[in-house]
């Protein structure tokens, strides 16, 4: 039997757009009367926050763990999409992350993964077809479609593609999208082929033009991709029409703050704190149809006390009637789990990831060479003079052009070399088998023998990423899927903080070396990236 109580603050009605002073009470989880008072406490009390797009896999934490920073924040609840273990584990991969979840107070709101794997370009671990897609969908645990990354198979009407977006239909379920880039006639076809949002906007004139067809807009922050300062007016000039969402955010940025302070930020910026609000609590649920309720009577009663409306520093979270979290600490258990995966990779040598000049692509001389842009997932593609040395392409720390290499985890494959412009080390390598989507294993660095190492110490964890300079390593196993942790997540938070720090140290500017690693895999993002079947050319669609 849950508790009932009474509680009183600075009551925020986000639609009308109204403050009053109020006493709540709650019955067995639900919210029976919001009364007026005469006085209440300072503090507010409003629905909590959702994210509106995240892969709780990014996070290198289960669910479980994920809620336990979560609910620190205000966060209430996630729009999932699990398509990260999906490629790794397929369907099985996506109940884990269903099941897991349900054992903690949180609200995770998972999709069915559109594009498992996400092309045909790559080596997946799993596929997930669209009779598949539609089990899932069939599913009350299921909210949604998944991001449909596949925008040249709806341009292009692929058979598979359209089964799987007429089963969300057919279930009464939205269909999320993702289409960088598409502007004009193409994202006007791509949206009336039933797609209801995009995250991937990297600026306000490409928002604009996808809202004119009615697509809504997710506002992105993650701990890689940062289209905030490039997209938040359209939080006043379209209030019913955006949301605000990570999409990828890393332990250490999760322990410091999630929507909370996306909020604190539109509000700095002088937006309208109940178009922000509305953002960030409202607008999810209304799209998403979530059973979560918005601080109204005869809602589950899942709420948060902020301290005030310019910093959001959450006092109180509750779910279910339950208190969660007060004053940063969480009041989730850590819950144990078991692993989930699939790795097979063996061990390599310097011999392995050598590659000879004249089989490598070149132009006039010159070769593509990866530019990676910091805060971005966009790469430009670069004609670079090559460094050569006994008729192999080296590394030129001087120039910043490092050697990258994704090595297949899944099946016995030789890996696959190019080069990468603006990591900035001067030491070391740094590897991971968190590599968007398919999650094969990826590194660079500034020579051979480290690049070497830092792969291995991943292999030998079966999952992770790692560290090396100069003799000198560290590795954070990721035993679930290659993915996630099962350690307690402040202690995943500290070594993570711990391992970035480090690689940071090799020379790095970028805001988030590793998290930037593990886009340059991600093919259906333009222009140059680098799969474990070769470098692909994201314009064309095709391998070099």
């Amino acid at each position: 039997m849950k508790q009932s109580f009474v509680i009183s603050g600075q009551y925020i009605d986000i639609l009308a757009k109204n403050i009053f002073p109020a006493q709540v009470t709650i019955e067995d989880g639900f919210i029976i009367s919001i009364e007026p008072c005469a006085t209440a406490r300072g503090e507010y009390l409003l629905p909590g926050f959702i994210d509106s797009h995240v892969h709780i896999e990014s996070s290198m934490l289960i669910p479980s763990a994920f809620a336990r920073l979560a609910v620190t924040h205000g966060t209430i609840g996630t729009i999932s999409d699990p398509h990260e273990i999906a490629n790794v584990c397929g369907v099985d991969g996506v109940h884990y992350m269903i099941q897991n979840g349900k054992q903690v107070y949180f609200h995770f709101f998972f999709g069915a993964p559109s594009c498992v794997p996400a092309t045909e370009f790559e080596t997946a671990g799993a596929a997930i077809r669209s009779d598949e897609v539609e089990k899932l969908l069939s599913n009350p645990d299921i909210y949604y479609l998944s991001e449909m990354m596949n925008f040249p198979g709806v341009l292009f009407k692929d058979e598979e593609v359209l089964k799987k977006i007429a089963a969300a239909y057919k279930f009464g379920k939205p269909v999320d999208g993702h289409a960088p880039g598409l502007r004009g006639a193409q994202a006007k076809q791509y949206i009336e082929a039933g797609i209801s949002t995009d995250h991937e906007c990297f600026t306000k004139e490409e928002a604009l033009d996808k809202l004119k067809y009615g697509m809504k807009i997710l506002i992105r922050e993650g701990s890689a991709a940062k289209n905030f300062e490039a997209l938040y007016e359209l939080i006043d000039e379209h209030a019913s029409m955006t949301m605000l969402c990570s999409d990828d955010k890393h332990p250490d940025s999760l322990l410091e703050g999630h929507i909370n302070k996306l909020c604190a930020r539109a509000v700095a910026k002088g937006l309208d704190v109940f178009n922000v609000l509305r953002a960030a609590c409202v607008n999810p649920v209304n799209h998403y149809k979530l059973p979560t309720g918005l601080l109204k009577v005869g809602d589950p009663a899942n709420f948060i006390v902020v301290k005030d409306l310019t910093s959001f520093d959450v006092a109180q979270t509750y779910i279910n009637g339950e208190l969660v979290a007060e004053n940063g600490k969480s009041y989730i258990k850590n819950i144990s789990a078991d692993a989930i995966n699939q790795f097979d990779a063996a061990f390599i040598t310097e011999k392995d990831i050598q590659i000879e000049a004249v089989h490598y692509p070149s132009k006039d001389n010159l070769i593509p060479v990866i530019e990676a842009i910091d805060e971005q997932l966009i790469t430009n593609c670069l004609w670079e003079t090559p460094s050569i040395e006994a008729g192999f392409l080296k590394s030129n720390i001087e120039r910043d052009i490092l050697k990258i290499v994704v090595y297949n985890r899944y099946h016995k494959s030789a890996p696959k070399v190019a080069f990468i412009k603006h990591f900035g080390f001067k030491h070391g390598a740094i590897a991971s088998t968190v590599a968007h989507d398919s999650h094969n294993i990826i590194a660079l660095g500034v020579n051979d023998t480290e690049i070497v190492n830092a792969i291995n110490l991943v292999i030998k964890e079966k999952g992770g990423i790692s560290c090396v300079k100069e003799g000198v390593d560290k590795v954070l196993g990721l035993p679930v899927a290659g993915l996630m942790s099962l350690q307690d997540p402040y202690e995943v938070a500290t070594q993570y903080t711990a391992i970035d720090k480090m690689a940071k140290s090799l020379g790095s500017k970028l805001g988030a070396p590793f998290m930037t690693l593990s886009f340059m895999a991600l093919l259906v993002i333009p222009h140059l990236k680098l799969s474990d079947k070769g470098l692909f050319d994201g314009d064309q669609f095709k391998l070099f």
